[in-house]
């Protein structure tokens, strides 16, 4: 081979070599980035799951039940980790809906229940309240945290409060129906005569939740104010049942509570055709449904308390209350 081949052979080796040396080094350098991306991810992992250790052995209240029979959870305070609880539901990107009726004089309670409700409730996580009324020239301009919306929704006056409080489950069953689809994960149906006074986040999300009554919670079943005629569909005879629940707070999965707002105003429509009303008209009914449908989870009384200045040992924090009226005053009939 002449001087000439052997140098350009040469040359060429170089050119290979170097070749191979910049793709080498390219490989070292995105093996140590991602290394680096992934230590990164790790302590990052390691920083937010940070927690105290859970026990085994010892409850973390010993005062009351946090399971049912059925094995549903039963939420009091000391019974779950905020910032735990928090940092699991947030990569899951939900929307809370969020209903109130406030018709007639009900309007005077929308700003204190919509201002405590920014302070208090599912901080953090997009929220959207529909308020259904029958003046929402009345409805007054609150402001709404960030990804918390108001809709008002204007709704036909009614002269019985017991009208208004049996027709709530067929404009539930409706916006689930016309308005909510691919819009919400979870909805909770509230009374708005009511004030936040602590945190309701997302230890209260499940499939079907319910709160049980804070007037019933240490009294045995025979105490229960349930409809105990056999005519009405909300008949619950005696010796049976498991939990009073509030009608003033209730919630779960879009699919679960348009079931149960379905079920209660056809029992509704059956009992208005046989011409009786159950004892305390959509409560009642719920309390049918939730005996037959067991909740998911139960919330207990802090998030539906008597009154904030109603004490029980059992109660360490008042999350949600009712305020105090007068309901001769407030109500369109006795």
């Amino acid at each position: 081979m002449s001087i000439s081949g052997i140098m350009q052979l040469r040359q060429n080796f170089f050119i290979i070599l170097l070749f191979f040396g910049m793709v080498l080094s390219g490989v070292i350098f995105l093996n140590n980035n991602q290394k680096s991306c992934k230590q990164q991810k790790i302590k990052q992992v390691f920083i937010d799951l940070l927690y105290n250790q859970p026990s085994l052995l010892v409850g973390s209240r010993t005062d009351v039940a946090s399971v049912t029979p059925w094995s549903a959870p039963i939420i009091w305070e000391g019974t779950f980790d905020p910032i735990l609880i928090d940092s699991i539901y947030k990569q899951h990107n939900l929307t809370i809906a969020t209903t109130v009726f406030a018709l007639g004089k009900y309007t005077r309670f929308v700003k204190d229940f919509l201002e405590s409700a920014e302070q208090h409730y599912f901080v953090g996580f997009r929220v959207h309240y529909y308020l259904f009324t029958d003046q929402p020239e009345s409805i007054p301009e609150v402001k709404m945290g960030e990804n918390h919306n108001l809709t008002v929704l204007k709704v036909q006056s009614l002269n019985r409060w017991q009208d208004i409080s049996m027709s709530r489950m067929e404009k539930l069953e409706k916006l689930i129906e016309n308005e909510l689809a691919n819009k919400a994960d979870y909805i909770f149906c509230l009374d708005i005569d009511t004030k936040f006074y602590g945190r309701w986040g997302v230890e209260s999300l499940g499939r079907l939740v319910g709160v049980i009554h804070p007037w019933l919670f240490d009294v045995p079943r025979d105490r229960f104010t349930y409809e105990r005629r056999p005519e009405s569909q909300a008949y619950i005879p005696a010796g049976e049942g498991d939990f009073y629940y509030a009608g003033a707070a209730f919630g779960g999965s879009l699919e679960d509570v348009h079931q149960l707002t379905k079920t209660c105003r056809e029992k509704l429509l059956i009992d208005a055709a046989n011409s009786i009303e159950a004892v305390w008209q959509e409560e009642s009914h719920l309390n049918k449904y939730f005996l037959l449908n067991k909740p998911s989870k139960l919330l207990s009384p802090e998030y539906m308390w008597r009154g904030i200045n109603e004490k029980a040992a059992q109660i360490k924090v008042v999350r949600f209350s009712n305020v105090a009226k007068n309901y001769a005053e407030v109500r369109p009939n006795p």
